[in-house]
C-alpha cells in the first residue's frame, strides 16, 4: 500500500482487512482507535483496492474488445455441442444465436463506454494543462453577463412607457404566490428535464466508493487527509453537501432555514423550465431564476473539481469565482469520481439520495464514526410536530385558500382540503379544538400514549386518505413555500388581510400565533416590527414544512414505529411525535445494493447491536459480515485504566439512581478528586452522567467547601449548557493548564466537570497535557422511564432472540450505557507518543458482561483496584 510514511503495524493489518473485505464484497465492521490514523488507514487502504480493480477492468475490456474485433466464434466458455438442445429446449443455433447477439452488445457498449471515457480524460487533461480555456470560460461570461444587463435596462425603458393592465387586481409580485395547475403522476406526460445535449449525462456511473461520515468539518477534515495522502493528485473526488452548505445565492442563502432554501432553489429551477416554455404567457419571473444555475457554466465546475480534489469551502469559492452552483455542479461530477465524500443524511435518507442522484448499485460505501449508526438513522426517520405548528398551519392554509379561492384549479382546491382535514384530526388527537385559541385550551388527560401507525390513522378517521398522494402532492406543489410567501407577506401582525368576518377572527389567532412564535424563538425578538423580521437572518421555516415530514413518516410499515401522542397542559404544548424502531428497514436498500458496505469508528464497542439490530434484521447473511478490531499505538506503559469498588474512606462505589444523591456518595468523589488533582499534572476530565448530577454534586461541594479545596490544585471549569458556549471554555481550559505547566506554582493545571453525550464527549481532542486523567463517575444508563426507550425495549423483545440468557432490552441499555463511557475515555489518548490515565468509579464496571465492552486496547490493560491506596500508588506512579 502506498503509504505517505511507514505505517504503523496496526495500520498495515486494518489496510489488509479492508482490501479483503472490499474484494469480497463484504459487510465490515471496523475498529480502529482515534489517533492511530484511521483516516489515512481508510483512504490508502480504499483507494489501492480502487486502482487494482479498475485495472483488472480494463484488462477484461480490452479481452473482451479484441475478441470481438477478432470476430471469433464461441467467446463464451459454455461451448455448444452441435445437434445438441439445450435444457430449455430451444435448438442450439437459436442458443448460439442469442450468446452471440449478447456478446455483440457487450462489445458494442464497451465501445460507447471507451469512448466516452475518453473523451472525459480528454477533457480534464485538456483542462490540467490548458490555463487559457479558463480565462476563455470566463471572458464569455462577462460578456454574457454584460449582454444581459442592457437587454434588462432596454425592457426596463420599454415597459416605463406603457402601463401594463394588472390581472385580477393582483399585485404582480403575488402573481408567484399561486399554486401551478397540479397534475399528479397518473395523467402527467414525459417531460424531458435538461434541454441540453444529454450525451454527457448519460454517462456510466464509474464503480467508486462513497464516504459518509456525521458532520461537514469531519468531511472536511478527511478531504485533506486526501489531498496529503499519495492518491491526492489523481484521485477524482467530489464533495456534497447541503444546499445551506453550498449555496452561492444570496438571496436564497439569507432565507437561513434548510428547508426554506431547498424550496426557494426548487422553485426557481421550476420557473427556469417554465420560462422556456412559456414565453407567450404574461408571467412574471424576472428575479426568480437562479444566474448560477447555468448548464454550461456547471459542466465547467464539474470537471475543475475531478481535476484536482476541493474541499466544500474551495468547492463553494470556485462556484462564486465561475458563476456556477456549487450544489448542482458537484452532483454532475458524481458519474465520473472514484470517491465521494458525503454527509449521513444524504447517504442514509432514501430520498435525498435518489434526488442527488446516487446510485448505489456494486458501489463501495464507507460509513466512518459510525458508533452512533442506529440512533443515526432512528433520527433521520423520526419526526415531531407541536400542537402549536398544526394550529397556524391549518389557520395559514385556511386563510390562503379563502384568498385565492377563485384562482385555484379544483385538484388544488381538493388536496388543500385534505391537508387542512388531516390538520384538524391531528389537533383533535391531542384533545383539542380548532376554532379555539391553543394556547388556552387545556388537555383533560395529560401525560403519553403510544400507538401503532394503523391504530394512530384509524383514530384520527384518516385511514380513508391517500398519504402517499398527499405526501406527492405537497412535494410537487410546493406549497409549502408558497404559503411561506405568502404569511411572510400577509402574516405581520399590521397587514393581516380582512376578506371576511371568519378572516377577521383567523387574523386574530393568526397575530397570536405569530408571537407565539416569536416566543418561541431565540432569533426573532418580540419588539422587532415586521420590516426588520425581513431581514432577520435565519427565519423559522413554516409550519407545514414541519408536518411534511410527519405525514411521509406515517408512510413507514405498521410494525417499524409508533406514534407517539405528548399531551401537556395545552394544545399548543403537546405534540405528535413519530418514532422509527426498525432503522434496518432503512439500511437494508444500501446492504443489499452495494457491493461492499464498511461500518467504521474509533470506538465501535459492543458490537453486538451493529449485527444484530442493524445488519442482520436488515437480511445480511451473517458469513458475509466481517468483524476486524485493532489495538492501539501507544505502548502499553502509556495507558492506565483503573477501575476503582471504593473510595478513600472505603465506601462502596456504587451510583444508582438510589445511592448517587447520598451525601457520603458525593463527598466520596469529590475526596478522590482532591486526591487525583494533587499528583495529576496538565488537565484533569470529569464526566458526570447527566447535567443535572453534575450540578447537584458541584452544589453540594460547594456548601461542604470541598470545591475550594479542590480549586486550589486546579481551576474548574465546568460544561456549558449552550453549544455555542463551548469553544470558548475550551479555549480557557487550554491557556490555564498551558499557564500553569510554564510558571510552576500552586496550581498545577485545571479540572473540567463535563456531561456524558455531552459537547465535550464527542469529536473532542483532550491530547497531551489536556487530558492527564479522565474520570467516570457512575454509569451513565440512559433513562429507563423514556417512553421512547420504553417501546424500544418492548420491541426489541419482541423481535429479537435472547443471548446468553439475557433479554435484548437489557443488552440495550447495557450496550448504549457502554457505547457512551467508550467515546468519552477514548478522549484522552490521540498519538503515539500520548499518556493517560482512566478512572471508572463504580464496582459495577466489574461484572463481565459490563467489563468486555470496554475496548480492546483498554480491556488488555485494565486493573480492577478493590481499595483506594493501590489506585492511588499506582497514578502516582
Amino acid at each position: 500500500f502506498p503509504f505517505p510514511y511507514a505505517p504503523y503495524p496496526i495500520q498495515e493489518q486494518f489496510m489488509e482487512a479492508l482490501y479483503g473485505a472490499l474484494e469480497a464484497g463484504r459487510v465490515g465492521i471496523f475498529e480502529s482507535p482515534t489517533g492511530t490514523g484511521k483516516s489515512l488507514s481508510l483512504i490508502c487502504g480504499a483507494l489501492s483496492w480502487l486502482r487494482d480493480w479498475e485495472e483488472k477492468r480494463r484488462q477484461e475490456e480490452a479481452r473482451l474488445l479484441a475478441l470481438g474485433a477478432g470476430g471469433q466464434d464461441g467467446l463464451t466458455p459454455q461451448q455448444v455441442r452441435p445437434g445438441s438442445a439445450d435444457t430449455t429446449g430451444q435448438p442450439d443455433w437459436v442458443t448460439a444465436f442469442v450468446q452471440k447477439k449478447e456478446e455483440r452488445d457487450v462489445v458494442d457498449r464497451l465501445k460507447e463506454e471507451q469512448v466516452r471515457r475518453k473523451k472525459r480524460e480528454d477533457r480534464l487533461e485538456k483542462i490540467r494543462h490548458n490555463v487559457q480555456l479558463k480565462y476563455a470560460a470566463k471572458r464569455k461570461r462577462c460578456e454574457e453577463d454584460e449582454a444581459k444587463r442592457l437587454l434588462q435596462l432596454s425592457k426596463e425603458a420599454l415597459s416605463q412607457g406603457t402601463g401594463e393592465g394588472v390581472l385580477d387586481q393582483l399585485d404582480h409580485n403575488e402573481e408567484e404566490l399561486i399554486l401551478a395547475e397540479y397534475e399528479s403522476d397518473d395523467e402527467k406526460k414525459v417531460v424531458s428535464g435538461l434541454e441540453e445535449d444529454d450525451d454527457d449525462l448519460e454517462e456510466e456511473h464509474v464503480t467508486k466508493i462513497y464516504y459518509c461520515s456525521r458532520t461537514h468539518s469531519q468531511l472536511s477534515q478527511f478531504v485533506r487527509e486526501v489531498q496529503k495522502s499519495p492518491f491526492g493528485k489523481d484521485t477524482r473526488l467530489v464533495s456534497l453537501g447541503s444546499r445551506q452548505n453550498l449555496c452561492v445565492n444570496e438571496e436564497v442563502r439569507r432565507l437561513g432555514a434548510l428547508q426554506l432554501i431547498n424550496d426557494l432553489c426548487m422553485e426557481m429551477q421550476k420557473n427556469k423550465h417554465e420560462k422556456k416554455s412559456d414565453e407567450g404567457k404574461k408571467r412574471r419571473v424576472s428575479h426568480t431564476v437562479c444566474p448560477f444555475y447555468s448548464y454550461e457554466q456547471m459542466q465547467f465546475l464539474r470537471d475543475e473539481v475531478l481535476v484536482e480534489v476541493k474541499d466544500i469551502e474551495q468547492l463553494v469559492s470556485l462556484g462564486r469565482e465561475t458563476k456556477a452552483c456549487p450544489y448542482y455542479g458537484s452532483r454532475f461530477a458524481i458519474p465520473a469520481a472514484q470517491l465521494v465524500v458525503l454527509p449521513y443524511q444524504m447517504l442514509l435518507h432514501e430520498p435525498t439520495r435518489n434526488a442527488a442522484g446516487i446510485k448505489l448499485k456494486d458501489q463501495v460505501v464507507i460509513i466512518d464514526e459510525a458508533h452512533n449508526l442506529i440512533d443515526t438513522i432512528t433520527c433521520i426517520y423520526s419526526a415531531e410536530v407541536s400542537g402549536s405548528q398544526l394550529c397556524c398551519a391549518h389557520s395559514q392554509l385556511s386563510q390562503y385558500m379563502e384568498r385565492y379561492r377563485k384562482r385555484l384549479k379544483a385538484k388544488n382546491l381538493m388536496y388543500i382540503k385534505q391537508i387542512l382535514y388531516l390538520l384538524k384530526q391531528f389537533v383533535a388527537m391531542l384533545g383539542g379544538n380548532m376554532n379555539q385559541n391553543p394556547g388556552c385550551q387545556t388537555v383533560s388527560q395529560t401525560g403519553t400514549v403510544l400507538k401503532s401507525i394503523n391504530d394512530f390513522l384509524f383514530q384520527s378517521q384518516i385511514d380513508n386518505i391517500n398519504l402517499f398522494k398527499v405526501q406527492r402532492y405537497c412535494e410537487k406543489s410546493l406549497i409549502s413555500r408558497k404559503l411561506f410567501g405568502f404569511v411572510e407577506r400577509y402574516g405581520g401582525p399590521t397587514s393581516a388581510v380582512k376578506t371576511s368576518k371568519e378572516n377577521q377572527k383567523l387574523s386574530g389567532l393568526q397575530n397570536f400565533l405569530l408571537t407565539l412564535q416569536q416566543g418561541s424563538d431565540k432569533e426573532a425578538t418580540p419588539q422587532s416590527p415586521p420590516v426588520e423580521a425581513e431581514h432577520n437572518q435565519f427565519r423559522t421555516a413554516s409550519p407545514l414544512m414541519q408536518i411534511e415530514g410527519f405525514l411521509s413518516a406515517l408512510t413507514n410499515a405498521n410494525q417499524d414505529g409508533r406514534v407517539i401522542l405528548n399531551r401537556q397542559g395545552t394544545v399548543s404544548q403537546s405534540s405528535l411525535k413519530f418514532l422509527l424502531l426498525n432503522p434496518a428497514v432503512h439500511f437494508a436498500k444500501v446492504v443489499e445494493e452495494c457491493r461492499a458496505v464498511i461500518i467504521a469508528g474509533g470506538t465501535m464497542q459492543p458490537v453486538a447491536d451493529f449485527r444484530e439490530q442493524l445488519l442482520c434484521c436488515a437480511g445480511v447473511d451473517p458469513a458475509r459480515i466481517v468483524e476486524f478490531s485493532c489495538g492501539h499505538v501507544i505502548p502499553p506503559e502509556n495507558i492506565l485504566p483503573i477501575i476503582l469498588c471504593s473510595g478513600p474512606s472505603n465506601q462502596q462505589l456504587e451510583f444508582t439512581y438510589q445511592t448517587r444523591d447520598l451525601p457520603q456518595m458525593m463527598d466520596e468523589t469529590g475526596r478522590i478528586l482532591c486526591n487525583l488533582c494533587n499528583v495529576i499534572p496538565g488537565g484533569v476530565v470529569c464526566f458526570f452522567p447527566s447535567y443535572e448530577y453534575e450540578q447537584q454534586v458541584y452544589g453540594h461541594w460547594e456548601k461542604t467547601g470541598l470545591l475550594s479545596r479542590l480549586a486550589a490544585k486546579k481551576k474548574i471549569f465546568q460544561e456549558p449548557k449552550k453549544a455555542n458556549q463551548v469553544e470558548q471554555v475550551l479555549v480557557e481550559y487550554a491557556k490555564c493548564i498551558k499557564r500553569c505547566s510554564q510558571t510552576g506554582g500552586q496550581m498545577t493545571g485545571a479540572l473540567l466537570l463535563s456531561v456524558v453525550g455531552g459537547k465535550m464527549s464527542e469529536g473532542i481532542n483532550f491530547a497531551d497535557d489536556l487530558g492527564r486523567c479522565v474520570v467516570m463517575v457512575g454509569m451513565p444508563y440512559p433513562n429507563i422511564r423514556s417512553p421512547e426507550l420504553q417501546e424500544k425495549m418492548t420491541w426489541l423483545d419482541k423481535t429479537m432472540p435472547r443471548t446468553a440468557g439475557q433479554a435484548p432490552s437489557r443488552v440495550l441499555t447495557e450496550n448504549l450505557c457502554m457505547k457512551a463511557v467508550n467515546q468519552s475515555i477514548g478522549r484522552a489518548i490521540r498519538h503515539q507518543k500520548d499518556f493517560a490515565s482512566i478512572l471508572l468509579l463504580d464496582h459495577r464496571y466489574t461484572r463481565p458482561a459490563i467489563f468486555n465492552k470496554l475496548p480492546q486496547w483498554i480491556r488488555e490493560r485494565t486493573q480492577v483496584k478493590p481499595a483506594f491506596g493501590s489506585a492511588f500508588a499506582d497514578l502516582r506512579k
